[in-house]
């Protein structure tokens, strides 16, 4: 892969379905569906997903796509692919709480190097340079041209006195059982991929996520934790999570500053 050449195409491919999304999220209504998971969908996802897919199948024909929104991609096989969430945070959008977020990455040899989230309605983007050092734009997110970026870094976590960032609209007792495990000096909510990026930054210093996540949910945000300097581990034997899994699903994991001190599960 030319990283040079990809990492531009993602990341005008995230804003211009970022604002195809908030076009919709600011309009009175909007339709939402019920997927055969149960799970929803807007028209704001279906949208997102055909800008995204069309830029990537055009611009990178020979690569492997996985997208949430296409259960036919769903049947590729091998541990070298792009793959996309087009509306990470669909609950976050449809009660208009504005944690929701674009993904692509880039996984190569089952591990994601490459990657792009952005949320839209927040202002904020984060990605990968060609070289992977992850960086946050600032500016107005114009499709063609990159602003103003800033090298991001995973904090120096200080395990007396951890900041902790969760699932907002999954957070559940087992989470807050082994957040319990530590010493933690201030804990804050976040809706979707948001969260690897608040490691990223060094807002946050561990997310651990006790729950279901597909790899779509996780390539992105983690390629940017791991452009930081950050790790995502399995949650029980704290092995690297890796990617290209049989359905692509996700076991429960943990993403941190490598300061941390991890308690077993």
């Amino acid at each position: 892969m030319d990283y040079d050449a990809f990492v531009p195409v993602i990341r005008s491919l995230a804003i211009e379905a970022g604002n195809k999304i908030m076009e919709i999220y600011n309009a009175d209504d909007f339709e939402v569906k019920t997927k055969s998971d149960d799970s929803p969908v807007t028209e704001a996802d279906e949208a997102a997903d055909a800008i995204i897919s069309a830029g990537l199948r055009a611009a990178f024909p020979e690569m492997m796509l996985v997208t949430e929104e296409q259960s036919e991609s769903h049947k590729v096989k091998g541990d070298t692919f792009l793959i996309v969430d087009p509306l990470d945070g669909t609950k976050e959008f449809i009660h208009r709480r504005g944690d929701f977020t674009v993904n692509i990455a880039l996984v190569e040899n089952g591990v994601p190097t490459r990657g792009v989230v952005y949320a839209p309605a927040k202002g904020r983007m984060f990605y990968t340079l060609a070289d992977g050092q992850s960086v946050e734009e600032t500016g107005d997110m114009a499709i063609d041209t990159a602003g103003p970026v800033s090298p991001i870094r995973v904090a120096d976590a200080n395990n007396a006195a951890l900041m902790v960032v969760a699932s907002k609209s999954h957070r559940d007792a087992a989470t807050d059982a082994y957040i319990g495990k530590y010493q933690v000096k201030d804990s804050k909510s976040a809706g979707s991929s948001l969260k690897f990026c608040l490691v990223a930054t060094g807002e946050a210093d561990i997310y651990p996520r006790v729950g279901r996540t597909m790899e779509w949910d996780t390539a992105a945000g983690h390629a940017v934790l791991s452009g930081a300097g950050g790790l995502v581990v399995r949650f029980d034997d704290h092995t690297p999570l890796t990617y290209g899994k049989e359905d692509f699903a996700n076991p429960f994991f943990i993403a941190y500053a490598p300061g941390v001190e991890l308690k077993e599960a």
